[in-house]
C-alpha cells in the first residue's frame, strides 16, 4: 500500500531554539534515509535503472561488509 511509517519521532524544542530542533530533525531524518526514500519515489523509475540501482546498492553493501570483517577484531 506503499509507505508505512511505524515509529513517530518526536523533536523537542527548547527555549524556542527552531534552528537547532530543525538540525536535529533533518540529522535523524539523513540517517535514517527518509530524504533519500522521499526523493527517489517522487518520479518514475524505469525497470531497468531500477534494477542497475540495487545492483549498485547491493555491490556498495558487500564491500562494507567485507571491509568491516576484515577490521574487526574477531573476524578470520
Amino acid at each position: 500500500m506503499g509507505l508505512l511509517w511505524e515509529i513517530i519521532k518526536v523533536i523537542r524544542v527548547y527555549e524556542n531554539q527552531l534552528e537547532k530542533a530543525l538540525r536535529a530533525f533533518k540529522r535523524q531524518m539523513a540517517k535514517e534515509g527518509i530524504l533519500k526514500e522521499v526523493k527517489r519515489r517522487a518520479a518514475y523509475e524505469k525497470p531497468s535503472v531500477k534494477k542497475k540501482r540495487k545492483q549498485k546498492e547491493a555491490h556498495k553493501k558487500r564491500i562494507k561488509a567485507a571491509r568491516m570483517v576484515s577490521f574487526s577484531p574477531f573476524g578470520m
